[in-house]
């Protein structure tokens, strides 16, 4: 794809970011993905105006577009973002199995302006015991129980 193609859609995603600034809706992020050089879907952040804090840009557009294509795998397509994604975004674009990310912003950037996630990989570099919230492992035994369905079913779908 063309570099002025990559700005086209970058200059989406800031648009986004910019919009939802102004209307009051969250932060300012934006994101688009694309497929085969044609925009799949697009969402600014949406964590205000849902009330839901998992209501990022990235992760809005990924529901968006694994609804629009019927499909949880996002393989062959492309996000841009307005900014560099947090743990949460990046985990959820690993899982969604993009192949590239375009970012504008950095996290540095973002952290100047409040939204700082340093805390957060510092937190998944220690042991549970370490971590600022308590994490109590209970029921282990029972579980497994569901693992082990997994494990010998017949009918699951790997993702």
């Amino acid at each position: 794809m063309e570099n002025s193609n990559h700005e086209k859609f970058m200059r989406m995603a800031i648009e986004l970011s910019e919009y939802n600034v102004q209307q009051g809706q969250g932060g300012p992020f934006g994101a688009v993905i694309v497929k085969d050089g044609m925009v799949i879907t697009r969402s600014a952040n949406r964590v205000v105006a849902q009330n839901d804090p998992t209501a990022h840009a990235e992760i809005s557009a990924i529901r968006l577009a694994c609804q629009e294509m019927g499909t949880f795998n996002l393989e062959d397509c492309v996000i841009y973002t307005s900014c560099e994604p947090c743990p949460m975004c990046l985990g959820a674009i690993y899982w969604a199995r993009i192949d590239q990310i375009y970012y504008a912003n950095n996290k540095a950037d973002a952290a100047t302006i409040g939204f700082n996630d340093h805390f957060i990989y510092e937190e998944l570099a220690k042991n549970t015991e370490e971590r600022k919230i308590p994490f109590v492992q209970l029921l282990r035994d029972e579980a497994q129980g569901a693992f082990k369905l997994w494990d010998k079913s017949e009918i699951k779908i790997i993702y």
